[in-house]
C-alpha cells in the first residue's frame, strides 16, 4: 500500500463535493502533468490512501481522506473538444493522459493548513511543503501520513 495527496481547487471541485457524488466516488480527470500521469499509472493501486489538499484557496490545506476506488485508466475529457481538460495531442488509440476513481472517507477534524505543514521539521521531506512543487499528486511516506493524522 501506498499514500497519496491529491490537490483540487474547492471552487472547481471540494471534498463536499465529493462526499456528495454518487457512491461517493468520482473520476480524479484533468491531470496534465507527466509525472503525476506516471505515479498515478505506475504505483495508485486500489485501496491506497489519499489526503484530499484544498489549493488555490484561502486557507490551502488537507481537508480530508480518501482511497483509490479504480486504478488508472484512459482520462477521456483529453478527448472531448470542449471540455476545459482537452489535449488535440492525445489520441484514443494511445491515450496520453490518464485518470484514477477516488471514494471519499471522511472529512478531517479540522483543515491542517499548508502554513501547519511547513512549520513542522518533521515534514522537511515531505513533497507537499518543498519549495517549487506544484504537482498535483504527489506520494507521501507512511511516516509523513501517520504524523499529520496526529496533527488533527
Amino acid at each position: 500500500m501506498r499514500y497519496w495527496l491529491m490537490k483540487s481547487e474547492p471552487g472547481a471541485f471540494s471534498i463536499d463535493d465529493l462526499a456528495s457524488r454518487p457512491g461517493q466516488t468520482e473520476p480524479w480527470d484533468g491531470v496534465r502533468n507527466y509525472q503525476a500521469r506516471n505515479m498515478m499509472r505506475d504505483e495508485m493501486k486500489v485501496g491506497d490512501p489519499v489526503f484530499f489538499y484544498h489549493s488555490n484557496c484561502e486557507v490551502p490545506g488537507i481537508v480530508g481522506i480518501a482511497r483509490i476506488a479504480r486504478e488508472a485508466y484512459p482520462d477521456h475529457t483529453a478527448f472531448d473538444p470542449q471540455h476545459i481538460h482537452y489535449d488535440s495531442g492525445s489520441d484514443p488509440a494511445n491515450p496520453r493522459w490518464l485518470m484514477v476513481d477516488v471514494q471519499f472517507e471522511r472529512k478531517l477534524k479540522r483543515t491542517i493548513p499548508l502554513s501547519e505543514l511547513k512549520d513542522r521539521p518533521e515534514l522537511g521531506g515531505f513533497a507537499l511543503v518543498r519549495r517549487g512543487n506544484r504537482l498535483s499528486v504527489m506520494p507521501v511516506t507512511q511516516a509523513q501520513w501517520e504524523f499529520i493524522l496526529g496533527l488533527e
